[in-house]
């Protein structure tokens, strides 16, 4: 029997994937966190499927309960918020459901930060402004940080940031931010991404950190900082993809053929006039 890690992503029950669905569907055993996702993720399991709320549970309780369903001889579904590739646990679940023999696999979900971007209509990697996103996140009562990992030391590459698990210690993260982003820099907060309570607070990093104290918000939220969080695009720089000067080196050109698709590679070179 199996253990079936899956992404439920931010929250909402059509952002699953249909290998989500069709495993919540399918499988007898569902932990989830109550706290991350709607009721109606849970519309997506069959009728009597033994349900298991995970918020109040410790990893072990949580373990205790997969690898009762795989010695019941039942398949499990453990669900991730978000993206189980990113601050899932799936590495300490998984080796310790190595220990006690159990098999598992991953279904991917759709990211928080992805979400959240789609719902702000951003593209986190502009043209001519910035083209590397980093996803990262603060210590507080969490794990600790790796030094080499402080938020002071990645700001200085001033790439679109996500910080996740952060909502609590906006002001430290601003100290640290302000020597590279400055002061103007846009700061978006996305919360309950794609759910009924979804919220954004849109500012800088000189006023962000009143909104979120005025909005009382403790979790489930995602900061995002950097020029791509602007209104608009100040450098208006087309991508080299769409450039119509752009002269493709190697092309791959379909050949109209009978029976099985099958393809031609061009190796000729078109020269700039």
């Amino acid at each position: 029997m199996t253990v079936h890690f899956i992404g439920a992503g931010p929250g909402a029950a059509d952002l699953l994937t249909l290998r989500a669905a069709r495993l919540l569907a399918e499988t007898p055993v569902c932990l989830y966190a109550g706290t991350y996702l709607d009721a109606e993720v849970l519309g997506h399991c069959a009728s009597g499927t033994e349900l298991v709320d995970t918020q109040n549970l410790d990893l072990d309780q949580i373990i205790g309960h997969l690898v009762e369903a795989h010695r019941r001889g039942l398949d499990a579904v453990r669900l991730c918020s978000g993206d189980p590739s990113i601050y899932s646990a799936l590495t300490e679940q998984t080796r310790r459901l190595d220990a006690a023999g159990v098999p598992w696999d991953v279904t991917p979900g759709v990211p928080a930060y992805a979400a959240a971007a789609a719902i702000l209509g951003k593209e986190l990697t502009v043209p001519g402004e910035v083209q590397t996103v980093v996803l990262t996140r603060t210590q507080a009562q969490s794990t600790a940080m790796p030094a080499s990992e402080s938020l002071a030391r990645v700001a200085g590459i001033k790439a679109s940031m996500v910080l996740h698990l952060a909502i609590r210690r906006v002001p430290a993260l601003v100290a640290d931010l302000l020597p590279e982003y400055g002061a103007d820099c846009p700061v978006v907060v996305v919360a309950h991404a794609s759910r009924p309570n979804q919220l954004v607070l849109r500012g800088t990093l000189s006023d962000i950190s009143t909104q979120v104290e005025a909005s009382g918000l403790r979790q489930a939220a995602l900061i995002f900082v950097g020029s791509a969080m602007g209104q608009a695009s100040p450098c208006g720089i087309d991508s080299h993809l769409y450039d119509p000067a752009r002269t493709r080196q190697d092309g791959a050109v379909e050949e109209p053929v009978s029976g099985p698709r099958s393809f031609a590679v061009s190796t000729s070179r078109k020269l700039c006039s």
